[in-house]
């Protein structure tokens, strides 16, 4: 079974994804990891890259030839990106929201994670960029794709982690691919 994890930022994609990887003995990918990497080669932020994205699609095809060979050539692993749902259509396929400020105040509190990305200092602006970098997402998917990477049709589970802990969505994903099997 090949599992995919969308979101907004701060929703726990990755904690989340290397959590049920690790649970169910599964290799976990993330495709935030390697766009980052992409940045930094260029020596960018992530909001430059995907401003970039706008306009160019290198800033994207990379990540996405590679998610969909790899969704071709393997199973049993976890692949978190916004995207990996659609570029690994036979995966189970699962979204995790959660609200703007939220999101803001987990991603401050991990800011020292992620060297690819500058946030501000406060909530309110971090939410603010962050909303930014999700229109710019929305706007090159629907370019490049004509896909809408938030819709709720486009997974099997779409869940807002805003109010529920780390191990209540670990279980209630684990539950899902339990009552799959």
């Amino acid at each position: 079974m090949i599992i995919t994890i969308s979101g907004f930022p701060g929703s726990g994609k990755s904690t989340i994804g290397k959590i049920i990887a690790e649970k169910l003995g599964y290799r976990y990918f993330s495709m935030g990891d390697l766009r980052g990497e992409i940045a930094r080669r260029h020596n960018l932020t992530i909001d430059e890259l995907n401003k970039i994205g706008e306009t160019e699609d290198w800033t994207d095809k990379e990540i996405d030839t590679y998610q969909k060979n790899l969704g071709a050539a393997e199973d049993n692993l976890i692949v978190e990106g916004r995207l990996s749902f659609y570029f690994i259509p036979q995966s189970f396929k699962i979204f995790l929201n959660v609200e703007i400020n939220e999101s803001a105040r987990r991603a401050l509190e991990n800011r020292q994670e992620r060297t690819d990305e500058k946030l501000p200092d406060n909530i309110e602006e971090t939410a603010a960029q962050l909303s930014q970098r999700l229109e710019s997402d929305k706007k090159r998917y629907q370019k490049y794709y004509g896909v809408s990477y938030d819709d709720p049709h486009n997974f099997d589970l779409f869940l807002d982690t805003t109010r529920l802990s780390i191990s209540q969505v670990v279980d209630i994903i684990l539950d899902k691919i339990k009552a799959l099997r």
